[in-house]
């Protein structure tokens, strides 16, 4: 692996040295005389820098797709006529260009011709170049005509539509109108009530009569033969070509026939791909490029040695580490061999999940994919990351939930342990998890469930967490009980999910030692942060629960709640402060919805006091919940705050 990475550096390098070579004598050279000195004649009218002659200005670097001179101002050379193309519609004759100034005259060559009393534009769309653009039309010097074309309505009368018979060219259209773009009157929604509206640049014309008669016969054919200015922006220039001309530059700018700049041309004959045509870019020579790859050239062997020990290193403690992690799991399968559900292989896994084609969801612990047993059960598999702490949480996980079995906790039915491979596989939830129905909206693909399914939910979760702290042979601390590890069957029975940060302990133990805190902010328990709020035990499993519910409770009426960004009071609290007014509102006078809404509040308050001595156990979770609200108390306020 190291020596084909110092083969390819080494094969970079002498690339690199061969276009070094052929840039050290004619690669980025160019004529001067191509753009730089270079003036072009067309009938009567110079042409030089930034227009350019269209097929005559010589190509860079032997490329006909580049030139030197600014996107736009091309110039055609017709029948010794100069041509410039605005908007990419429509050609204008160029009279004169004032290098001085900045300005180029046009003349639009359609109305040239005195027989033509009324011209129509030649085109169907607007001619406007704005102030910010590179080749721009000023306010000073240009005014617009806008022409009404095959309108469905009269005119104030003073206003004339067009009166020769040529403007319409037997075409059956009705009324147009020319009008100066400041004189169009109010009313009549001109842009609507005609089928065209096309507006073009014309020289200031000053005060124009459009009441008299003769403006709409001729009269603005007149205006539309004089020529009008058309000047370019320094401001509209592209960045580059701003610092490729300046002072400390004198460059030119190539651009390709897209308009992309592809570098800047400098006195000295050179194409520099950047902006810049610096004195030390203009004393770039041969020596240099040889003193960098001769300096390129000793440091690769070098880093090729440095690359490969580290290599070494790495196969040979990275490999270490994870034979150990393989090695502590083999062990501890081998002690409990006879607990675990059955093991499969990694091609049996890649079988199942037809090479894992359907994913079903991504988490810090990794993917989890859809699959099939033989036998035809629907499978979850979850296919875990690489481990950096001995392989802890996969053996947490198998540990914990093979030990399990209860309605309300998933059933876990197999597993994969193959090298670096690693994979648990679960009986699969149709239903996904309960944070999509109860605390999503349905614009965020939620569904929302009703008050006695999330009841139910409510309970079963209870009787699961009761389970595992009492139920089995060795008591569990799930320790991360969120909305997200709470998944749901195709009857909506909860099942708890995701052992991995779980632990195992003595049915006489009551306090748990843990290496640091564990679990999702806002559902951990006070105590997994600070002593002073008692021992890790199942009770942090308790604070957990209750967050969910009450969260739960929350979620399904926030127009009730003030769960929103607008309010900045704690919802416990508030629940605690509005509880009959919120059970009424919520079960809309139901008297069993509100007894229902009732006791998953009651039960969740106590759930969440700070001390974990002051919260119940699973057990007495259940019988709130499963029991009459009769003499069911809230817990002291002053815990809440």
């Amino acid at each position: 692996m190291p020596l084909l990475i110092c083969h390819r550096l080494l094969l970079l390098l002498l690339l690199w040295v061969a276009a070094s070579h052929g840039d050290s004598s004619d690669d980025g050279a160019y004529d001067p005389s191509m753009c730089l000195n270079q003036t072009y004649t067309c009938g009567d009218v110079r042409i030089s820098y930034p227009f350019y002659l269209v097929g005559k200005t010589k190509d860079l670097r032997g490329n006909d797709n580049s030139y030197c001179g600014y996107p736009g101002l091309g110039i055609l050379c017709d029948d010794d006529k100069p041509i410039l193309q605005l908007s990419g519609i429509i050609n204008y004759t160029i009279k004169s260009v004032d290098g001085a100034t900045a300005t180029v005259s046009l003349a639009d060559p359609a109305v040239d011709d005195d027989r033509n009393t009324c011209p129509r534009p030649r085109i169907d769309r607007n001619i406007t170049l704005q102030q910010g653009s590179l080749p721009y039309f000023s306010d000073s010097t240009v005014d617009y005509l806008i022409f009404f074309i095959n309108c469905t309505f009269y005119p104030p009368s003073d206003i004339h539509p067009i009166g020769c018979q040529s403007f319409y060219g037997g075409l059956g259209l009705g009324p147009s109108f020319v009008l100066p773009d400041d004189a169009v009157p109010s009313g009549n929604n001109w842009a609507q009530a005609c089928s065209q509206v096309i507006e073009l640049p014309v020289h200031k014309y000053g005060e124009i009569n459009v009441t008299h008669p003769g403006w709409a016969n001729s009269g603005y054919a007149s205006v539309l033969r004089q020529e009008f200015q058309l000047g370019w922006n320094e401001s509209g220039k592209p960045p580059a070509c701003i610092q490729c001309e300046g002072s400390n530059s004198k460059g030119r700018c190539g651009h390709s026939r897209t308009g992309d700049f592809i570098g800047c041309l400098c006195p000295d004959g050179r194409v520099h791909s950047d902006d810049n045509c610096d004195k030390t870019r203009r004393q770039y020579s041969k020596k240099t490029t040889r003193i960098y790859i001769i300096a390129v050239s000793s440091s690769i062997p070098m880093l090729c040695l440095l690359f490969f020990a580290f290599w070494l290193g790495y196969k040979k403690y990275g490999c270490k580490r994870k034979s150990k992690e393989t090695a502590r799991i083999e062990s501890y399968l081998q002690k409990n061999g006879t607990v675990h559900p059955k093991r499969y292989a990694y091609a049996q896994v890649k079988r199942m999940t037809r090479s894992f084609a359907e994913k079903l969801g991504q988490g810090g612990f990794g993917a989890v994919y859809r699959g099939d047993l033989s036998d035809g059960r629907q499978i979850a598999v979850k296919m875990l990351k690489d481990f950096k702490t001995d392989g802890e949480d996969f053996i947490n996980e198998l540990a914990s939930i093979s030990r399990t079995s209860h309605v309300n906790v998933v059933t876990l039915l197999g597993f994969c342990l193959e090298g670096s491979k690693r994979a648990l596989i679960y009986e699969y939830m149709p239903n996904g998890s309960l944070e999509r129905y109860a605390f999503k909206d349905s614009s965020e693909g939620g569904n929302t469930l009703g008050w006695e399914k999330l009841f139910d939910i409510a309970v079963g979760i209870a009787r699961g967490l009761e389970y595992l702290h009492r139920g089995c042979n060795t008591r569990i601390v799930h320790f991360d009980i969120k909305p997200h590890n709470i998944l749901l069957d195709q009857n909506f029975c909860p099942k708890i999910s995701d052992f991995g940060l779980a632990k195992l302990c003595l049915n006489k133990e009551s306090a748990i030692s843990i290496g640091g805190a564990r679990g999702t902010i806002g559902y951990i328990a006070p105590e997994v942060y600070s002593k002073q709020y008692g021992a890790v035990s199942s009770k942090s499993d308790v604070y957990s629960y209750g967050m969910m519910v009450l969260e739960m409770v929350g979620a399904r009426d926030k127009n009730i709640s003030p769960n929103n960004e607008s309010s900045s009071q704690y919802f416990p609290q508030w629940i605690y402060e509005n509880l009959d007014e919120y059970c009424v509102s919520a079960s809309e006078i139901n008297g069993e919805i509100t007894e229902v809404v009732r006791k998953m509040i009651v039960a969740g308050l106590w759930c969440i006091q700070l001390r974990s001595t002051d919260r119940p156990t699973m057990t007495r979770v259940v019988e709130m919940l499963e029991g009459s609200t009769t003499g069911l108390e809230l817990p002291p306020k002053v815990l809440l705050s």
